[in-house]
């Protein structure tokens, strides 16, 4: 069995879209992209080399895929190389381009075909940006563990990461700290149903 794991990077609002450049998705008429960029730092760098310096494939859908394709093959340091090795698995509904060594195209059923996925033996399946893919992962349940950078700022517009038909869920806290730019880093793991109670 293995574990499906979304790491995103999102406003306090839970904005997810575009936050690595103003080109990156500008869907919408969205006028913020690259709103992480400021409070990039070297923790955040660490954050993120230490949760790819283990064994992950990808799951992507399919505009991440080819922004992806487009930078990484070209990167040889320590996660560049991680990102290269791994099967890159992309959702997507048109033809893709897979000549980026060891990319594998879902189409059709494609939430049966994550589930057969998930059941079968490999690395964690890390899930880097793909909006429209995270909403379908959360309306069906796959999602295994939220690995958060939750950063001081409020948008007010933009692609949610939880938008609608995510399927109510108990979370726990794994790990958190907080970056010296004010960006908490947490993670959650699934806990059960929601619990409800009266004060």
């Amino acid at each position: 069995m293995r574990k499906l794991i979304v790491l995103s990077f999102i406003t306090l609002d839970g904005v997810m879209q575009a936050p690595g450049g103003p080109e990156e998705d500008a869907s919408g008429g969205f006028k913020f992209g690259g709103w992480s960029v400021p409070y990039f730092d070297d923790f955040l760098g660490k954050t993120m080399s230490a949760q790819m310096d283990r064994p992950f494939d990808l799951l992507l859908g399919r505009k991440t895929y080819e922004i992806f394709a487009s930078y990484w093959p070209q990167v040889t340091d320590e996660t560049g190389r991680g990102i290269n090795e791994a099967t890159k698995y992309v959702v997507s509904h048109r033809p893709v381009d897979t000549d980026w060594k060891t990319t594998v195209l879902i189409d059709g059923d494609a939430v049966a075909k994550i589930k057969q996925l998930k059941a079968g033996d490999g690395p964690e399946l890390q899930v880097h940006g793909s909006g429209n893919l995270i909403q379908t992962l959360l309306k069906h349940d796959l999602v295994d563990e939220l690995w958060l950078k939750t950063f001081p700022v409020v948008l007010g517009t933009g692609k949610r990461l939880f938008a609608d038909g995510t399927m109510p869920a108990g979370l726990r806290v794994v790990q958190s700290s907080v970056s010296p730019s004010g960006v908490v880093v947490a993670s959650y793991a699934r806990a059960g149903d929601v619990k409800t109670g009266s004060f």
